[in-house]
C-alpha cells in the first residue's frame, strides 16, 4: 500500500510540475534564487493524494488546485489574490466604471470582510456603510471561512436584487443589519462645482481608466463658468479607495508642471522598478493623445488644498504625496489609509489571473507610504467622527500579513492640528460650505487666507 501511495505521489508531483508550467510559472522558477523545493512539493502531493482518497466526499481536481493557488496568494498579504474567470472579468469591467453590485472597496482581515471605503453615490454609500466596518454575514451565510473572491461574488449580482449585510462597527455595542438593493454601479469618478466665485472644487471618487480625461473636462468647465479670475482650487480625495496607477499620474499631472516626478516604484524585478513623470506617455493610453495639453495655465500655480482622510488609499495617496512633496498643494484632513504597494495583474492564459504584489511605491521625495500613509500638513478632524471612532479606524497597518514599511512605522508629525468643533457649534468667523462638512469649510477658509496674504504681499512696495 505504501509503495502504491508513493507511486501515486510521484505521479502527482509530475502533475503539479505540469500545472506550474501551464500557469506560466516556469519563467518564475528560472529566475528563482535556488532549486524548486522538491520536499515541499512532495508534501503537497501527499496532501493532495490524501484528500482525493480519504475526504468524505469526492473533490474535483480543478477545485483543489484553484484553492491551493488561492491559499498560496492570500497568505502573502491582504492584496494578493487568485482571480478565477468570473473574478477576472469583473475586475476588467470594474476599471471601466460600470458593474453590478453594492459599490464598496473591501479587503480581508482574519476571515472577515472589512470595508476600505464605500464608493460615493452607490447603494452601499447610501446605506451608510463606512470605512472600517466589519462584515460578518451575507444574507444567512457567515463570512468566516470565505475567500475574498467568494465574498465579492455574493455581494455582486443582478441589479434590483437584494442582499442583507450584517456588520460590526467599532465602538458600537451591537451588530448592524442592513438590506441593500444591488444596482449597476456607474461610477462618476469626477465631480466638480464652483463653491463660490473664484474657488473651484474637484472630487475624485475613484481612479478609473478615463478619470484623467474627466478631470481635464471638469477643470475647463469650471474655469469657463467662473466670472473673473480663479483664486483657489480644492481637490477632494476623501474616501477614494484608489484604482489605476496611470490615472493617478494623470490627476497629478493636471496640477503639476510638466516633467515633474509623480511616483516611483521599487520591486525585485526590473519590470517592477518604474519612475513615472507628469508627461503624457505615462498617463495617456492609445490614440487619445495628451488630453491635459489645453488646460488653463493657472491650474498649475493657483493656491490649492488636497483633502484626505482614512479612506483615501493607494492612488489617492500617490496624488496627495506628489502634490505635497512638490509643495504644489497643502494637504489637509486626517491620516490616509497607508496602502503603498503595487498589485500587478498577471493573466494565466486560461481566463484566470493572479493579482500579485510586485512593488512598493514611493513619493517623489522617497517616502514609503506602506502602512503609514500620508500625514496632512494640517490635520483637520472630521466633525462627523467621534474621537473614539477615529482612534479605531482600520488602516493598512491593522491588516494581517501586511507588508512592513522598511523605513519604519513612525508616522510623520503634522505642521498644525485643527480639532473638530463640538456638536452644534460653528467656528466663529468661518463661512460654512456645508453644515456637515467641516473639513471642506476649513479648506475654503485656508484658500481665502492665502489669497489675502498674497494680495498684501503683492501690494507691499518693500
Amino acid at each position: 500500500m505504501r509503495g502504491k501511495f508513493r507511486q501515486f505521489g510521484l505521479i502527482l508531483l509530475g502533475v503539479v510540475a505540469g500545472v506550474l508550467i501551464s500557469l506560466n510559472f516556469s519563467a518564475v522558477a528560472d529566475r528563482a534564487s535556488g532549486p524548486l523545493p522538491i520536499d515541499d512539493l512532495r508534501a503537497f502531493t501527499e496532501v493532495f493524494g490524501r484528500i482525493k482518497n480519504d475526504y468524505v466526499e469526492p473533490v474535483d481536481d480543478k477545485k483543489l488546485i484553484s484553492e491551493a493557488i488561492n491559499g498560496m496568494l492570500s497568505g502573502l498579504d491582504p492584496h494578493s489574490a487568485y482571480l478565477d474567470e468570473e473574478a477576472f472579468k469583473e475586475l476588467q469591467v470594474g476599471t471601466q466604471g460600470e458593474f453590478g453590485g453594492l459599490g464598496i472597496e473591501v479587503s480581508m482581515e482574519d476571515g472577515f470582510v472589512k470595508v476600505v471605503a464605500p464608493i460615493e453615490d452607490t447603494p452601499a454609500w447610501k446605506a451608510g456603510l463606512k470605512a472600517g466596518d466589519l462584515i460578518i454575514k451575507l444574507d444567512d451565510t457567515n463570512v468566516k471561512g470565505m475567500t475574498l473572491n467568494e465574498a465579492v461574488k455574493l455581494m455582486r449580482g443582478k441589479p434590483n436584487t437584494q442582499i442583507t449585510l450584517t456588520y460590526i462597527r467599532k465602538g458600537e455595542p451591537e451588530p448592524k443589519i442592513v438590506t441593500i438593493t444591488r444596482a449597476i454601479i456607474q461610477i462618476q469618478s469626477v465631480k466638480s462645482k464652483l463653491l463660490e466665485p473664484g474657488y473651484a472644487y474637484f472630487r475624485v471618487t475613484q481612479f478609473q481608466e478615463h478619470t484623467g480625461e474627466k478631470l481635464g473636462e471638469a477643470i475647463e468647465t469650471q474655469f469657463k463658468a467662473n466670472k473673473g479670475p480663479m483664486k483657489g482650487l480644492i481637490l477632494d480625495l476623501r474616501n477614494d479607495p484608489g484604482g489605476l496607477l496611470n490615472s493617478a499620474v494623470s490627476v497629478s499631472a493636471a496640477f503639476l508642471p510638466k516633467d515633474k516626478l509623480v511616483v516611483y516604484t521599487e520591486g525585485r524585478t526590473s519590470d517592477a522598478r518604474m519612475r513615472l513623470y507628469a508627461r503624457p506617455e505615462y498617463y495617456a493610453r492609445g490614440v487619445r493623445g495628451d488630453y491635459l495639453a489645453n488646460l488653463p495655465k493657472d491650474v498649475k500655480t493657483l493656491p490649492m488644498v488636497v483633502l484626505v482622510n482614512g479612506g483615501s488609499a493607494s492612488a489617492s495617496e500617490i496624488v496627495a504625496g506628489a502634490l505635497q512633496d512638490h509643495k504644489r498643494a497643502i494637504v489637509m484632513g486626517t491620516q490616509t489609509f497607508g496602502k503603498g504597494s503595487v498589485q500587478t495583474i498577471l493573466p494565466l492564459g486560461n481566463g484566470t489571473a493572479i493579482k500579485l504584489t510586485t512593488a512598493r511605491y514611493y513619493t517623489p521625495n522617497g517616502r514609503s507610504i506602506q502602512a503609514k500613509g500620508i500625514t496632512p500638513d494640517i490635520v483637520v478632524e472630521d466633525a462627523t467622527v467621534t474621537a473614539g471612532a477615529a482612534g479605531v479606524q482600520v488602516r493598512e497597518a491593522n491588516l494581517r500579513n501586511r507588508l512592513q514599511n522598511e523605513q519604519g512605522d513612525q508616522v510623520d508629525q503634522p505642521d498644525r492640528t485643527i480639532p473638530a468643533p463640538e456638536a452644534g457649534a460653528a467656528e466663529e468667523g468661518a463661512e460654512v460650505v456645508d453644515d456637515n462638512d467641516y473639513q471642506l469649510s476649513q479648506a475654503l477658509n485656508l484658500l481665502k487666507g492665502l489669497q489675502i496674504i498674497g494680495s498684501n504681499q503683492a501690494g507691499d512696495p518693500s
